[in-house]
């Protein structure tokens, strides 16, 4: 028996899940397929998310300013805590990459630049030497992204949204009634079917009969190593990040720990990556170039998917090559910071909802968004 929706969500990783949630507020059936047997396996899962106004290009940054009262004051009932937390970014350049700290602090919003002293004052263990120029983003906010991730899915069941996992999509037919998808749990059908599958989006859509996107899926490591411990409390240190050619960045963890990444972007095909032990020992000769702290051990490491357009922007909005398959894809290493307002557009558009509230937050243009700009252009 094929069981119906009028709209099915292939993904459930945070893009899946919040346009979701969204969609199941309007007078809709709504059917989310995950292809593992968790959700949020990938990328989703492995992210140590930041909220950053600066970050990105500008439909990025648009998509993040609109999200913004989203992660402040979540709607009631959505989480137990707060979504976001203080954290700052503190970034940092050496000599002769000074232009880069002056152009963070001409283009951003927020962003001032301050002496390496007091660069040291909050991260006291940064080698003086290291700093040639430095800024601060102190309105850079920490997200719990289990809370973000938790909090749609619950609410997406609470709207009458249903989850189905283990339903690795198999086949894509577009037929008189709608799409028919064939999945490792079964066959599933609706008018219209959202691509949120990330590294996978481009696959899935070739399922389709459509030819790709171009989308590059790019492997990103992390490392987690002891903190300076009883010697200087860690727990209130913003993000730190290289803002040079070979960028790195670091972050306090629970328990006093330190999330290191090189800040890597290797492409490779969608698979469930780890991380390469090389990229493992340049995230650990790069930090303690910049830290008076010698790594004893890497007590975890990590690799995550993070998947991108030609362009770098998001991709959100209708095929034209194929009636009611709507792309939600390319998020890039945005992915959670955009998500609340890129799936209440994406539930907007869907819906042919005029009015795209706020989602066009700083004067985006949804256009800019669309798959069309990128059809064509993969040779």
């Amino acid at each position: 028996m094929t069981e119906s929706a009028d709209i099915i969500v292939i993904g459930g990783g945070i893009a899946g899940v919040s346009a979701a949630y969204e969609l199941a507020a309007e007078p809709s059936s709504v059917l989310l397929l995950e292809a593992e047997d968790q959700l949020a396996y990938h990328s989703t899962g492995r992210s140590a998310a930041m909220f950053i106004l600066n970050y990105g290009p500008p439909s990025v940054r648009a998509l993040t300013a609109a999200g913004r009262m989203f992660f402040q004051t979540p709607p009631e009932g959505f989480c137990e805590h707060p979504l976001v937390g203080p954290r700052g970014i503190l970034a940092v350049a050496r000599t002769g990459q000074e232009g880069g700290i002056e152009a963070f602090v001409a283009e951003g919003e927020g962003v001032e630049a301050i002496s390496p002293e007091a660069a040291l004052a909050k991260v006291p263990l940064l080698r003086r030497e290291y700093l040639a120029a430095t800024a601060y983003e102190a309105d850079a906010r920490e997200i719990d992204v289990h809370a973000l991730h938790s909090g749609y899915v619950q609410g997406l069941k609470a709207r009458g949204g249903r989850i189905v996992t283990k339903a690795r999509v198999q086949g894509l037919e577009r037929r008189a009634a709608g799409w028919i998808v064939e999945t490792t749990a079964g066959p599933f059908t609706a008018p219209v079917v959202v691509d949120a599958a990330g590294a996978w989006a481009d696959e899935v859509a070739a399922l389709a009969g459509l030819e790709p996107l171009g989308l590059v899926p790019k492997r990103r490591t992390a490392i987690i190593v002891d903190g300076p411990g009883e010697a200087c409390d860690s727990s209130a240190w913003p993000v730190v990040a290289d803002i040079g050619d070979n960028t790195w960045y670091f972050k306090p963890e629970a328990g006093g720990k330190l999330m290191v990444s090189p800040g890597d972007e290797t492409p490779v095909p969608p698979c469930d990556i780890r991380p390469d032990e090389l990229d493992i020992a340049v995230t650990v000769e790069r930090f303690e170039q910049a830290m008076d702290l010698p790594v004893r051990r890497v007590e975890h490491s990590w690799a995550g998917l993070r998947t991108f357009a030609p362009d770098g922007t998001l991709v959100i909005g209708w095929d034209p090559r194929a009636e009611g398959f709507f792309w939600l894809a390319g998020q890039g290493g945005y992915g959670i910071q955009t998500a609340p307002a890129a799936a209440r557009l994406a539930a907007a558009l869907i819906c042919r909802n005029p009015v795209l509230r706020e989602n066009q937050g700083a004067g985006l243009d949804a256009a800019v968004l669309a798959p069309g700009r990128l059809i064509g252009s993969i040779s």
